[in-house]
């Protein structure tokens, strides 16, 4: 029996959610740290689940490949595909669109 090991890169960053105002102001700013918000990392069968941290923070270990970031939050919450590297960790930020226009 051959059992393969991979090394999963440790992906972290901040997701913010935004516009929070119909208008945005200079020097005011116009998105916010999405806090508590539940994220779904997918790849084939392979599913994980992490909530960001206060500040919109997320640390979550990763096989390197293309993956899949899904949220219930935003307008019309589309799934976004990015490739996580083949490295010991990577920042990776993430933005939600609130539909405020």
């Amino acid at each position: 029996m051959v059992t393969a090991l991979v090394a999963l890169t440790l992906l972290h960053g901040t997701v913010r959610i935004g516009p929070t105002t119909p208008v945005c102001r200079v020097e005011v700013p116009c998105s916010k740290p999405a806090a508590h918000v539940l994220l779904s990392f997918s790849r084939g069968s392979t599913l994980l689940h992490v909530r960001t941290d206060a500040a919109g923070g997320y640390r979550v270990r990763l096989a390197p490949g293309t993956w899949t970031l899904s949220t219930r939050l935003g307008i019309r919450p589309a799934p976004i595909r990015f490739v996580v590297p083949r490295a010991l960790s990577a920042k990776r930020d993430f933005s939600i669109d609130t539909g405020i226009r």
